[in-house]
């Protein structure tokens, strides 16, 4: 057993990465205007030996179309990197520069990302990357008004360009199956302190608690659950999590999220992704970026439908799916936020694996509103490293009454219309919650915009 000094609380982290290249001239020392904010450390032992963690549920975020409901899968002759078989992580990691975790002040968090980038260790992409993300996230939790916000950002800070360093110097390969890494670093806590600074508690909201119950007692049972629900911000599970981790905590750390292969791809991005259970996929919206790769990726995703349908025989297991393909975007013309319109395929699609799972099976409809927090590009960008604009914002959280497939079917079967139907049936009430909940936010009406089927409430006050 060894100790690590560590900023603050992250502990039980286990290997991610980091790779050689250099650094913006542009980025110059004197270039750092931050005040100079001092750096509290802490030790924090390594070893989790005696820790349990509670395991019982799984929860699935799915972000895709039609029938992408699936994996990343390492292709050799295609060169994209990929996966695996059944997700797992590293006991040790490997020595790596100290620089961020050894800073004593912002200016000097600051200055080391120059310094690693003339010692080559971090490509000038990352690098500017970097300076910008510790700029937007500090923007942001300052705009909460607490008065550690300092310390808050100095502490996630560190550990976050300390992630991203290592996954440069030892990159990362996500398996088709990814299970949370808990140790011997806990990048699940990680990723839970540094998004809480961002969530304004008390302008945000729950819809229907006693649903969340409901399901967390089929969960129990060995029923299998299927949240049907849109999708706003890179941040979303992270968010979902918070919401819930003190009402379903067992749910809110033992989700598992059909990812799309961006955010397990994007360096800023991987270290967040490592903290989540992960089924990796290629989403529809990015299937033909490259023609070559298309019929690699089409496989990749075949596979991720075999290893779902393993997972959901097991039983005990949530999936959250977003059948829009990808995040809500603003109207073009109103720049109004709505929940993108689904998929009635990707829909059937799990309704089909769910059915013929060996478990009992739930479809619910979710709402998320959380896209202030960090909105995504307003439109679909190819290439990968997008800008993350962030700010403290209120976030909200609903679930309605699940609805039966079998409520629509004639005979026994689903027709193509039918299909259609049970989407847009489910569609109709993500919609209606999203609205109860922007009235909550943004119209400020608080709990005054609770209607008879849908109850807020804020339960961690």
């Amino acid at each position: 057993m060894s100790t690590l000094p560590l900023p603050l609380s992250f502990f039980r982290l286990s290997g991610t990465s980091t790779r050689d290249l250099p650094f913006p001239s542009s980025l110059k020392r004197s270039s750092v205007s931050f005040p100079l904010i001092p750096f509290r450390r802490l030790e924090l032992i390594r070893s989790t030996s005696g820790m349990t963690i509670s395991r019982s549920f799984s929860f699935v975020f799915c972000s895709l179309k039609a029938k992408a409901a699936a994996e990343l899968v390492q292709d050799t002759e295609s060169g994209i990197p990929a996966v695996g078989r059944s997700g797992g992580g590293r006991a040790t990691e490997v020595e790596h520069s100290r620089t961020f975790l050894e800073a004593r002040s912002e200016q000097e968090l600051l200055y080391g990302i120059r310094k690693e980038l003339e010692a080559k260790r971090l490509p000038p992409n990352i690098a500017a990357g970097m300076k910008e993300l510790y700029q937007n996230y500090r923007n942001a939790v300052f705009q909460s008004g607490d008065p550690s916000a300092a310390e808050t950002v100095m502490s996630n800070m560190a550990v976050a360009f300390d992630r991203i360093l290592l996954d440069v110097e030892d990159p990362f390969v996500f398996e088709p199956y990814h299970k949370a890494l808990r140790e011997p670093f806990d990048y699940h806590m990680f990723v839970q302190n540094y998004i809480r600074p961002l969530i304004d508690f008390r302008n945000s909201y729950i819809g229907n608690l006693s649903f969340f119950y409901e399901i967390e007692e089929k969960l129990k049972q060995g029923h299998n659950v299927v949240l049907i629900s849109n999708h706003q911000t890179e941040a979303d599970p992270a968010i979902i999590a918070l919401l819930l981790e003190k009402t379903n905590p067992r749910i809110s750390e033992n989700m598992i999220y059909v990812a799309g292969d961006r955010v397990i791809t994007d360096p800023l991005c991987k270290p967040f992704s490592m903290g989540r259970n992960l089924i990796c996929v290629y989403s529809k919206r990015h299937m033909y970026d490259v023609p070559e790769h298309v019929e690699m990726k089409r496989r990749a995703n075949t596979r991720s439908l075999k290893e779902m349908a393993l997972l959901l025989r097991d039983g005990s297991k949530i999936v959250w799916i977003a059948p829009s393909g990808g995040r809500d975007r603003p109207d073009p013309l109103t720049e109004e936020w709505y929940p993108d319109s689904f998929d009635s395929s990707s829909v059937d699609n799990m309704r089909r694996l769910i059915g013929r799972s060996g478990a009992a099976g739930h479809i619910y409809p979710l709402a998320l509103l959380c896209y202030d927090i960090m909105p995504p590009p307003p439109k679909v960008e190819k290439e990968i490293g997008e800008k993350r604009i962030m700010s403290f914002h209120g976030a909200g959280l609903s679930v309605a009454p699940k609805i039966c497939p079998s409520e629509i079917a004639v005979a026994g079967k689903m027709s193509e219309e039918a299909k259609d139907t049970y989407a847009q049936a489910l569609y109709k009430s993500v919609t209606e919650q999203y609205n109860v909940l922007k009235c909550a936010i943004h119209g400020k009406q608080g709990f005054a915009a609770s209607s008879i089927g849908i109850s807020l409430s804020q339960p961690w006050n």
